[in-house]
């Protein structure tokens, strides 16, 4: 299975997460070179517009104002989103589809998420500091990727990395979830959703066959 269908299987399954009951979130919201969109500003999010009751929408508005995960938390979930789905001849990046801002909202939605979220940012700036002196987004692409092919396996995994492999899961799904929710995603999946069509009657030779005409 090529790469990019493995990861829209990952994307339709994790739909059913429960990450996904923010449906504020759906529908608003991988090798190549020179990926077509501008990246979105790290944590942001799309304007939205959707059909909710006013308690909901103000619960929507009070979380997207808080802030919970730093600068540069934000930034590694940035460079990792994009190395879980990066940009291809088909779609951009898993960041410049809203990734980082979607994730920054759903640990404020479901707040089982934040201690998950926050250990293993900080476990993966601890590995990389001990294994290469500086922290995640410090170092070279080939050197996060060597770290990351650590943990992004679960069978293979060591079990000293069990931390980071729970982490990349979470990470995986969530940057799925994001990513096939998304305008860019949907587009990327070929899903055109709800489309109105031109009702023509039934056709002449069915007519036919019951003996029947509209005329």
């Amino acid at each position: 299975m090529k790469k990019r269908d493995f990861l829209k299987n990952i994307g339709l399954s994790s739909l059913g997460m429960a990450v996904i009951s923010t449906d504020a979130l759906a529908g608003e919201m991988l090798d190549g070179p020179n990926p077509k969109p501008k990246a979105k500003v790290a944590g942001s999010l799309p304007k939205l517009n959707y059909g909710r009751t006013k308690d909901e929408a103000e619960r929507d508005a009070k979380l997207m104002a808080e802030k919970f995960l730093t600068e540069h938390e934000l930034k590694t979930i940035t460079i990792l989103s994009d190395i879980i789905i990066p940009a291809d001849k088909f779609s951009g990046s898993a960041s410049q589809s809203g990734v980082t801002g979607f994730i920054e909202f759903i640990v404020k939605d479901k707040p089982e998420f934040k201690t998950p979220m926050r250990g293993g940012l900080r476990w993966l700036d601890s590995t990389s500091i001990k294994r290469f002196g500086k922290d995640f987004i410090s170092i070279t692409a080939k050197q996060q990727i060597e770290i990351v092919d650590d943990i992004a396996y679960p069978k293979k995994a060591k079990p000293e990395f069990s931390q980071g492999v729970n982490f990349f899961s979470l990470m995986r799904n969530l940057t799925a979830t994001g990513f096939y929710s998304s305008e860019m995603g949907h587009k990327d999946m070929g899903y055109l959703g709800n489309r109105p069509n031109s009702w023509e009657g039934v056709p002449e030779d069915v007519l036919k066959q019951y003996g029947l005409s509209y005329y």
